[in-house]
């Protein structure tokens, strides 16, 4: 088994990291296999370099380690050039310069990120170079027909990547979106068991239908609770979750923090969301 933590380094790392990494971590040694650390530090201007080693920090400060040296996203860049090419030649990419309050504007639906885009520029004369690239999802899922992917917990579950309507595979100001990036690194990385979030379920779906576009190995998911604020919401870095560094740099025990998530002992004013996995 081959398991990876991901994080991206545009802001510290919270409780909500450290029980994914736990997860990750856990699992894989469980079964005597191998846990991957991925930088995932593509996102342009917000990725800060100095944030890299602060995460470092902060997972040896829990008592984590991870087999060999971390992989960085900003070494792929070639591999999601090629992936895009390779869609384009199968004419399963189109550009498109909508902005987000276009879309929003003219969506008639919404799926698990928002307003689905409509189509506006699948069948406009765009000029491509300053604009994202769209997969045709109607065009790709014809060309692969019904898909299956399996989370360890719910079972197999057929892929349903149209309830988001023609995602975005390279952005304007980016090599390629977490769709992209993601499913072609955990194949780079020889990811076997992809754990993350239960707020990611049902994206899934887009990455088997990108494996399958690709010819990349499949690997089985195991999506896990989210650690919740008190009004329900999950712990974020832009809402100013308190941070594994402030803890760490105040004296707080790092490996007794990471027992205590691992035992579902959580601080006051956290909770963990109701889910298919119930603790690392």
């Amino acid at each position: 088994m081959r398991t990876r933590f991901a994080p991206s380094p545009n802001g510290p790392l919270h409780l909500g990291h450290a029980y994914a990494a736990l997860v990750a971590h856990d699992t894989a040694g469980a079964s005597g296999g191998t846990f991957v650390l991925r930088i995932e530090d593509i996102d342009g201007e917000r990725s800060r370099p100095e944030m890299v080693d602060e995460s470092i920090d902060d997972l040896r400060w829990l008592g984590l380690d991870w087999d060999g040296p971390a992989v960085f996203q900003s070494t792929r860049l070639d591999s999601y050039a090629a992936a895009a090419r390779r869609l384009k030649a199968l004419d399963l990419l189109y550009p498109c310069t909508c902005t987000r309050a276009q879309i929003a504007a003219a969506a008639q639906s919404h799926g698990p990120d928002g307003p689905i885009y409509p189509g506006t520029c699948r069948h406009r004369d765009v000029d491509p170079a300053n604009a994202a690239w769209r997969l045709d999802m109607a065009k790709a899922m014809a060309l692969t027909g019904p898909l299956v992917w399996r989370d360890v917990e719910a079972g197999p579950q057929p892929a349903t990547p149209q309830a988001f309507g023609d995602v975005v595979l390279v952005r304007k100001d980016l090599p390629a979106s977490y769709h992209l990036a993601a499913t072609l690194d955990d194949a780079t990385d020889v990811v076997s068991l992809v754990t993350r979030g239960m707020d990611l379920f049902a994206a899934s779906s887009v990455h088997r239908l990108l494996q399958a576009l690709l010819d990349l190995p499949v690997p089985e998911w195991l999506h896990h609770p989210l650690l919740l604020e008190a009004d329900g919401r999950k712990l974020a870095k832009r809402r100013g979750a308190p941070s594994l560094a402030d803890r760490r740099r105040a004296g707080e025990d790092g490996k007794a923090l990471a027992d205590a998530l691992r035992s579902g002992i959580l601080p006051a004013g956290i909770s963990l969301s109701q889910g298919l996995h119930h603790g690392p």
